[in-house]
C-alpha cells in the first residue's frame, strides 16, 4: 500500500495547478505516493496540461459538475494509500510539508485528520484552516460581529479559534479542505465525502463524522503552505455566494436542528436566507476586476 494518495479538484485553475503540481512534485522525504486530478469540466485546458507535463498524474474527468465532494470522492474511490491529502490545486507545497505531514501522523495515531498553517499571498493567516463546529451559539457569534469585535476571546473567537496562538499545535475541530490529510482507517468508519454540499462545508461535515467515531483532529502549523484562494469561486461569484449559505443551512439542519429549539430553527433558517440574499445581490452589482 502506498503512504498518501494526493486529490486535487481543479475548475479551470490551470496555471495554478501546474504551481501546484510542481510544488508536489519537487517535494523530498522518504515516502510513496500518487496524485489524482479530478477535473470538474475545465474549459481551460487543464486536463490536457497535466497529461503532458505530468503524465505520472491520473488524469479523472468528472461526467457532471458534481461539485468539490463529488469530485473528491471519484479520486477516494480509487485511491490506496494509507493516508489521503485533499488538495487545493491554488496551494504551494514547500519541499518538506508532505513528509512533516505524514510524520506528524504517524506519530500521532489518535489522529484521523490535521491540517497545515496556511497563508494567504500577502503572508496573513489564513484563517479557515483551523476552525470550530458552527454551532448555532457559534454562529450566532461570527454573524452579529462579536467574533470579529472581540477575536481573542475563547468564548466570542470559536469560530475560526482566533484566540489560540497561530504558531502552535492544537487539537481543533476541523482543518479546511484546501489541505486535510485524512487516515484510510478514519475514513472508513466515517465514510466519504456527503455529496449534498456542492463546495462549502463538506470538510467541517467530514471532520464532525470523524470526530464522531472518536478521532482527534490537529492543527498543526510547523508544516505552513501558501493558498492564495477563491481562484475558482471568481470565476462563478453567484454560485460560490449561494453554496456558501446553502452549505450552512445543510450543516445544521444535518447536525443540530434535531435538537435546536424551533424557534430558534426558524431564526437561524431566516438569518441564513437573509444573508445569503445579500450577498448573492452584492455578487451581482459589485465591480468586476
Amino acid at each position: 500500500m502506498l503512504d498518501l494518495s494526493i486529490i486535487s479538484v481543479s475548475y479551470n485553475t490551470r496555471e495554478l495547478l501546474r504551481e501546484c503540481l510542481r510544488s508536489i512534485f519537487a517535494s523530498r522525504g522518504d515516502f510513496t505516493y500518487e496524485v489524482f486530478v479530478v477535473d470538474n469540466r475545465s474549459n481551460d485546458g487543464s486536463p490536457e496540461m497535466v497529461r503532458t507535463e505530468y503524465p505520472q498524474v491520473k488524469v479523472m474527468i468528472s461526467s457532471v459538475d458534481g461539485g468539490y465532494a463529488y469530485a473528491n470522492n471519484l479520486g477516494l474511490r480509487q485511491s490506496s494509500g494509507r493516508y489521503i491529502l485533499l488538495l487545493n490545486p491554488d496551494t504551494v507545497l514547500p519541499t518538506n510539508a508532505l513528509s512533516q505531514m505524514l510524520s506528524f501522523m504517524e506519530e500521532h495515531p489518535e489522529a484521523g485528520a490535521a491540517g497545515p498553517k496556511l497563508v494567504r499571498a500577502d503572508g496573513s493567516l489564513d484563517l479557515a484552516c483551523r476552525r470550530s463546529f458552527p454551532t448555532p451559539l457559534v454562529s450566532f457569534y461570527q454573524m452579529t460581529g462579536l467574533s470579529r469585535i472581540l477575536p481573542g476571546s475563547p468564548r466570542f473567537g470559536r469560530y475560526n479559534l482566533t484566540y489560540l496562538d497561530p504558531d502552535e499545535t492544537a487539537e481543533v475541530d476541523s482543518v479546511v479542505g484546501a489541505f486535510m490529510m485524512v487516515r484510510r482507517q478514519a475514513i472508513e468508519q466515517a465514510g466519504l465525502l456527503d455529496e449534498s454540499f456542492f463546495m462549502y462545508g463538506e470538510d467541517l461535515d467530514w471532520a464532525f463524522r470523524i470526530k464522531q467515531k472518536g478521532w482527534k483532529i490537529y492543527y498543526y502549523p510547523k508544516v505552513q503552505v501558501l493558498h492564495y484562494k477563491r481562484e475558482s469561486s471568481k470565476q462563478r461569484p453567484l454560485r460560490t455566494s449561494f453554496e456558501f449559505y446553502r452549505s450552512m443551512y445543510i450543516f445544521h439542519r444535518k447536525h443540530y436542528a434535531a435538537n435546536t429549539f424551533f424557534l430558534l430553527n426558524w431564526l437561524i433558517f431566516t438569518g441564513i436566507l437573509l444573508r445569503g440574499a445579500l450577498a448573492i445581490v452584492w455578487a451581482l452589482v459589485r465591480p468586476r476586476g
